[in-house]
C-alpha cells in the first residue's frame, strides 16, 4: 500500500518523537523503584554520612527509597567500577568524591575511565582541608608559613593522611603554586597525636577533624583551602588571600552512568540542589564542615573536568604513585 506523501511525513514525525516522549515520561514517573547510591567507602565516614543525608532528603522529596550500597575498597575504585558499568537508567548512583578527581589520573589500571564513563550529575558541597600547624611552630600565617619554608627548603614535615588522598594533593599544589619545598609525610594510621604532640609540625587537614582542636589552641589554623573563607570557620582565612588562584577543596557529589536521560540529571539536580538549600539539612552538613553548593548540571561537569586536569597536573609535578 502507498501512503501519500503528507500521511508518510506526519508519520514520520511522529516515529521521531517516540523516544524524546518516551524519555519526558521516564523522568516524570522517575524514580518508580528503589535507587542504590552506591559509596565507595566504608560506613561511618564523611562520604558515608553525607550520602545518608541525601538518600534521606531524597527518599522524601520523590517519593521512593534511595540506599546508600557501602562498596569500599581501592581508594573507592571498587564502588567506581560498579557504577561505570551500571544500566545508565538513574536506578544506581554514585556518591563521588573530590578523591575520584584524583584518582582519574592517579590509578591508571582501573576497568573504567572516569573521565568518559560516569556522569556528573550534581554537586553537594564544599569541605575545605586546612593548614594547621603545632603552637611551637614558627609560622602563624600563610606568609610566614611561604617565608619559612623557602629559609629552610626541605626541613618542613606535612602530615596528610595517605598517598594521593586529598589533603596529600592539596599540599602538593601548594608546593607547586609557590616553589617551596616541603616533606610530605603520609600516615596509614592517625597522626593527630604527633601534630598535638609537637612531633610533626604541619599537616594538610580536613576542617571537621582538626577544628575542634583549633577551638580549643591546642592547634593553630593558618589557611583553608577553598577558594574564598568558609562558612563552616569563617574566622579562617582563605590560602587564596595569599596565593591568588589557590583551591584544592575537598567536595561531595552525585555521579551516574553516563548515557544516563538528560531528563533524569535535571530532576535529580534540581532535587538535591533544593535539598541541600533546605535550612535543616543546610545546617546538618554545615555542622559536619560541608558548605552547600549547589551547580546546575553544566557547570557542575565543567568542574569536574577542570578537577581531573588540575590534578593531573600536580600528580605530574609531584611525581606521586601508588604502590
Amino acid at each position: 500500500m502507498k501512503l501519500p506523501r503528507r500521511t508518510f511525513l506526519h508519520l514520520a514525525a511522529g516515529a521521531a518523537a517516540l523516544p524524546a516522549m518516551s524519555r519526558i515520561a521516564m523522568a516524570q514517573t522517575y524514580p518508580s523503584r528503589p535507587v542504590r547510591i552506591i559509596v565507595g567507602y566504608p560506613a561511618g565516614i564523611s562520604p558515608d554520612i553525607i550520602a545518608r543525608l541525601i538518600a534521606q532528603a531524597l527518599s522524601e522529596r520523590l517519593g521512593q527509597q534511595f540506599i546508600v550500597d557501602n562498596r569500599p575498597g581501592a581508594a573507592s575504585n571498587i564502588g567506581t567500577e560498579v557504577v561505570a558499568h551500571a544500566t545508565p537508567d538513574g536506578y544506581t548512583l554514585l556518591m563521588t568524591v573530590s578523591a575520584n578527581a584524583i584518582n582519574a589520573t592517579l590509578y591508571t589500571h582501573v576497568n573504567f575511565d572516569f573521565a568518559h564513563d560516569l556522569t556528573p550529575v550534581a554537586r553537594i558541597g564544599l569541605t575545605p582541608f586546612v593548614i594547621v600547624v603545632n603552637p611551637a611552630f614558627a609560622a602563624r600565617s600563610v606568609a610566614e608559613l611561604i617565608a619559612y619554608a623557602k629559609a629552610n627548603p626541605g626541613k618542613i614535615n606535612a602530615a596528610s593522611a595517605g598517598v594521593g588522598t586529598g589533603p596529600h594533593v592539596a599540599c602538593e599544589l601548594f608546593k607547586m603554586m609557590t616553589a617551596t619545598d616541603m616533606v610530605q609525610v603520609p600516615y596509614k594510621a592517625n597522626y593527630m597525636t604527633d601534630l598535638l604532640g609537637g612531633q610533626i609540625p604541619m599537616a594538610f587537614a580536613p576542617i571537621a577533624q582538626i577544628i575542634p582542636d583549633v577551638r580549643a589552641a591546642k592547634l593553630i589554623a593558618l589557611g583553608v583551602t577553598t577558594p574564598t573563607r568558609s562558612d563552616a570557620a569563617p574566622e579562617i582565612p582563605a590560602i587564596a588571600e595569599t596565593v591568588p588562584g589557590y583551591a584544592a577543596s575537598g567536595w561531595y557529589g552525585i555521579c551516574a552512568p553516563a548515557g544516563i536521560p538528560a531528563e533524569i540529571v535535571d530532576k535529580l539536580n534540581a532535587t538535591v540542589a533544593a535539598a541541600i538549600t533546605d535550612p535543616t539539612l543546610k545546617e546538618r552538613l554545615l555542622n559536619l564542615g560541608v558548605v552547600p553548593a549547589p551547580l546546575p548540571v553544566d557547570a557542575f561537569k565543567t568542574f569536574v573536568t577542570e578537577e581531573i586536569a588540575k590534578y593531573a597536573k600536580v600528580i605530574s609535578f609531584a611525581n606521586i604513585k601508588v604502590e
